[in-house]
């Protein structure tokens, strides 16, 4: 970062000074104190650019777990629920599961901005067990509504405990889908058993799911990958685990539909969960924009592309939520991707560059995201639904500005530190020659910059706040 940043490679110039500590201690007993200053202020400066945690909104400081042991990352890929707080969820659930939710949370769970941090996990089946009721599907398709309980809490059982890829997230998911089926009538559009289907499919498609990408499984030729032949492996792994869930009559939602109308909910679900395979993103945004101009509603072709669509823009839907929302699940999606290539550096794998903690930070990745991958597909499905522009297309749209002025921010302070250790590397070879007499005019360098500094940082913290008061309008209580 500091190479890219700033244009200097600290770790050489720490072996220049390695070097030049080693040929000064072979020449002479004791090292001149000007070398102990010098080294210390390159020690300094690395502790305080990668360990200050006041930088942490511009993304330098990363608080994560610690690098994985080569003995126990394999037991972080799977981490399921303890069994009996799964029980407790469950008495829990039942014991709520009858309760009528007020009409206002009823409709801030319409909208994109709803927050579920807030809510815990048995409250969250109750709110999934209200999705399929005020969608009509159980009257429409004949559910159970004990199955459907049922069906609900062995998905929940079946999300591991990861930070990112987990139960909260399915529900989210689930959750935008709902917010977009509102918002755009698309029942109306696509017909109640397309509806239900992507509903279904936004709840199973993260399950199981290890923590590790599919880039991860295929280089570490994991069971999954072997087993799909590294096409899709996990996307097809939760396609397999929500089918067998469906295979017991106590959780089989579908149980009603026979023949034509369940291989119809197969294909669909199966189709919906491959396509949130990131490897298919272009592929599929170009054939759904082929088609936007002329879209037609009768034609299956054209409502199995926009289903694809709808999940994909569901599953990476956090950047349209409001900021404060948002940003813990950015957090917790960054600490699974430490993890992960802290596995691919123990096992010699080939290291995922955006995953890399050493090489990344928030602001800088999330402009490449936002501005290549996220806008251009939430674009895409806003040019058809036009009801989603002010609803999902444009605080994305904010995410993304709001990023850049980070970003900027971020280079602005590289480039201060740039000056600050060009400085402290001439004050130091003046030191070695002529001793601490410009040891003053360095200081009062460093205290004019930070004045300025701190009033520039200040006015950006200032808009950020003011971006996060203005969401918390439209943010529910719970």
């Amino acid at each position: 970062m500091v190479l890219d940043g700033m244009e200097i490679d600290l770790s050489s110039f720490e072996e220049r000074v390695s070097r030049l500590e080693k040929q000064l201690t072979e020449e002479c007993h004791d090292l001149p104190p000007a070398v102990h200053k010098l080294k210390t202020s390159v020690d300094d400066f690395r502790d305080k650019l990668e360990k200050s945690e006041h930088l942490s909104w511009l993304g330098f400081y990363k608080e994560s777990p610690a690098p994985l042991f080569t003995e126990s990352y394999k037991n972080l890929q799977y981490r399921r629920k303890n069994d009996v707080q799964t029980q407790q969820v469950w008495e829990r659930f039942l014991n709520i599961c009858e309760v009528s939710l007020s009409e206002e949370v009823r409709q801030c769970l319409r909208q994109p901005s709803f927050d579920c941090c807030q809510w815990e996990d048995e409250e969250i089946l109750v709110l999934l067990q209200q999705m399929y009721l005020d969608l009509d599907f159980l009257t429409k398709f004949n559910i159970d509504l004990r199955v459907l309980r049922n069906f609900l809490f062995e998905v929940y059982t079946n999300y591991n405990e990861i930070p990112f890829h987990n139960f909260k997230h399915c529900f989210c998911v689930a959750q935008m889908m709902y917010a977009i089926v509102w918002t755009v009538d698309l029942t109306s559009k696509i017909g109640d058993l397309e509806t239900m289907i992507l509903l279904t499919s936004c709840i199973c498609h993260d399950l199981d799911h290890p923590g590790y990408n599919n880039i991860y499984q295929i280089n570490a030729k994991t069971e999954l990958a072997l087993r799909y032949n590294d096409i899709s492996p996990l996307e097809n792994h939760h396609c397999s685990v929500a089918f067998r869930i469906l295979e017991n009559p106590e959780w089989n939602i579908f149980q009603s539909l026979k023949g034509e109308t369940f291989r119809q909910v197969r294909e669909g679900i199966i189709r919906c969960i491959l396509a949130t395979d990131m490897a298919r993103h272009n592929e599929i945004l170009a054939q759904f924009k082929d088609v936007t101009p002329e879209f037609d509603f009768n034609n299956k072709i054209h409502t199995n592309l926009l289903s694809m669509i709808l999940i994909k823009v569901a599953d990476i839907s956090n950047e349209a939520r409001p900021l404060d929302v948002a940003e813990p699940w950015l957090d917790k999606l960054l600490q699974e991707f430490f993890k992960q290539s802290d596995a691919e550096k123990l096992e010699g794998l080939p290291v995922t560059p955006f995953m890399d903690r050493d090489k990344i930070t928030k602001p800088s990745s999330q402009c490449s995201f936002i501005g290549f991958v996220l806008l251009p597909l939430f674009e895409a499905l806003g040019d058809l639904f036009t009801e989603l522009q002010g609803v999902i297309v444009q605080p994305v749209r904010d995410a993304l500005d709001y990023y850049r002025r980070l970003n900027d921010a971020a280079k602005d302070e590289r480039l201060h530190r740039k000056s600050v250790v060009e400085a402290a590397l001439g004050s130091s070879d003046s030191v070695i020659t002529s001793g601490e007499s410009n040891q003053g005019s360095i200081a009062k360098s460093v205290s004019t910059h930070s004045v300025k500094s701190r009033r520039s940082l200040s006015n950006l913290l200032v808009r950020a706040r003011s971006r996060s008061v203005d969401d918390e309008d439209v943010t529910p209580e719970g």
